[in-house]
């Protein structure tokens, strides 16, 4: 089903269509990498004394909103320890053999990448802790009192986990991983480089100022960045002269309804829903999510992290409450109150 979050030009989530384009736009090396400055550092580490020693990467889990550069981090892992790589999700293994195939399978050292993490199976999730720790496979043969369990013995490999809900990932899983790295949202001057980086392999040409544009309403996330380029890049092949100007993407993306926070329709919907009808909070993630037709794990994982990155909004143990900077950007006097009114679930 196709929800109203599936078409946000801003959303962070690849679309269906965006696969083929990202894997151009990648890049293959840490020294590539743009952003993410203590995370590389940590990683480079990492992979150096691996090599050196001769022995797979500890095994990682990488957490942080969508589209910030997750399985491109697995990609560079695999390459930077010239070892094979394999990725799947979460979803996609759904039986206790489509697990074991793909870990028998497993070559020395090679680099397993599983997206989505917090959504595998509990029951698969159990064999992977011998698997990680002990690269040993415990099967379980026969039923009932004639049932025995045989071990086999895997391949030295690295697992490589990527999540946008760390939370959900179960203890026991999350005690296997020898690095948890958290990606956070990209500087404008990170974006301003990497949104200059895709117009090169993408021969579009584009002035600094129109990548400062672009870099400044990409809700800090380079899959935002790169999908934006592409829709500006349209526009200015056919209104303009095929050259991206601060005008030419000023614009496009008024065209677009991208604002000058990265705000689309659905984010200033959210926030006047919950200055208007609220007063502005505290309100529960449920009630707001009912008032505009979402569902609630939308408002947590979409809109909320960038909102309240940039300070729109706070998360109270009382309800989403929405801040003075948010009042200042819509031109809303902002209600003097001593207690505010709480809006139960």
């Amino acid at each position: 089903m196709t929800t109203g979050t599936d078409r946000r030009l801003i959303r962070g989530e690849a679309g269906e269509d965006e696969s083929r384009f990202e894997q151009n736009l990648r890049p293959q090396t840490l020294d590539e990498f743009i952003g993410q400055f203590k995370l590389k550092n940590q990683l480079a580490l990492a992979i150096e004394a691996a090599r050196s020693r001769g022995e797979p990467l500890d095994h990682v889990l990488l957490y942080g909103p969508p589209g910030l550069g997750k399985t491109t981090l697995a990609s560079i892992i695999a390459a930077e320890m010239g070892a094979a790589f394999q990725p799947t999700a979460g979803p996609l293994i759904q039986i206790k053999g489509d697990l074991t195939a793909i870990l028998t399978n497993l070559q020395a050292r090679q680099v397993l990448f599983v997206d989505e993490i917090h959504r595998l199976q509990p029951q698969l999730e159990e064999i992977l802790y011998s698997a990680l720790e002990d690269y040993r496979l415990d099967i379980m043969i026969g039923q009932g009192p004639a049932a025995r369990t045989h071990s086999l013995e895997l391949k030295p490999f690295t697992f490589v986990a990527a999540t946008t809900r760390a939370g959900l990932v179960s203890a026991p899983l999350r005690s296997r991983f020898g690095l948890i790295l958290r990606l956070e949202f990209y500087e404008p001057h990170d974006l301003d480089v990497i949104i200059r980086r895709s117009a090169r392999i993408l021969n579009v040409p584009i002035q600094p100022e129109g990548a400062a544009v672009l870099a400044r309403r990409c809700r800090g996330t380079p899959r935002i960045a790169n999908r934006l380029l592409r829709r500006v890049r349209d526009f200015a092949q056919v209104r303009a002269q095929g050259e991206i100007t601060a005008t030419v993407a000023e614009e496009a993306l008024a065209l677009l309804e991208v604002d000058a926070y990265g705000f689309d329709e659905a984010d200033r919907r959210l926030m006047l829903t919950l200055i208007q009808k609220y007063d502005g909070g505290p309100v529960g993630v449920n009630t707001l999510a009912a008032s505009m037709a979402e569902e609630p794990e939308a408002i947590e994982e979409i809109y909320e992290p960038y909102l309240m990155q940039i300070g729109f909004l706070n998360r109270t143990p009382r309800g989403r409450v929405a801040t003075a900077l948010a009042y200042k950007h819509f031109q809303i006097a902002q209600p003097e109150r001593s207690q505010p009114t709480l809006f139960q679930e």
